[in-house]
């Protein structure tokens, strides 16, 4: 495989032109199952294989779980802010940094598997409830001055579940773990 089919076993996201209602359940749903599929992947992995990097120089399978956790609870928060105050400047985070701290390097997958059921499950609620006006609002990213709508970042973080996903999935099939 290629470094670049190593990075991006799914493709990079892809926003459609025009975000339709069936879309967006699509991807409700891929947010709503990612804690249950994540953790059926994981569950009977070793810690060495919990500290097997998915591709050379990439981060091993343990920092992909904790940054999963940390990248989501971000988005809830962004979507709550989006949806709160208007179109707010969202706080960005270096993941690469986070990744590099003892919790995301050293520490048992079970805290951030647990994070990741609430999140999600509050976040399902949150994003089966909002109305058409509220699919439009929208949060300013300061690094680039990117205007992003919450119904793009629901398509974002379902392909973010997927994507991280595909790594640990990946892995193990050539690894011949399963």
């Amino acid at each position: 495989m290629t470094i670049e089919a190593l990075k991006y076993p799914i493709g990079k996201f892809e926003k459609p032109t025009i975000i339709s209602r069936n879309h967006l359940l699509k991807w409700i749903q891929d947010i709503s199952s990612f804690p249950e599929r994540l953790k059926n992947e994981v569950k009977l992995l070793t810690n060495e294989q919990l500290d097997t990097p998915y591709r050379p120089g990439g981060w091993r399978i343990r920092q992909v779980i904790h940054h999963c956790a940390d990248s989501h609870m971000n988005s809830l928060t962004r979507l709550k802010l989006s949806l709160t105050e208007d179109q707010p400047i969202i706080k960005p985070y270096d993941e690469k940094r986070w990744a590099e701290l003892s919790d995301a390097k050293d520490m048992p997958i079970e805290p951030s598997l647990k994070i990741l059921e609430g999140i999600h499950e509050r976040w399902t609620v949150l994003l089966h409830n909002l109305n058409e006006n509220e699919y439009g609002r929208s949060f300013v990213h300061p690094e680039n001055g990117q205007i992003l709508r919450v119904d793009e970042t629901i398509g974002l973080y379902a392909w973010h579940c997927n994507h991280h996903l595909a790594h640990i999935t990946t892995l193990k099939k050539r690894s011949h773990w399963n």
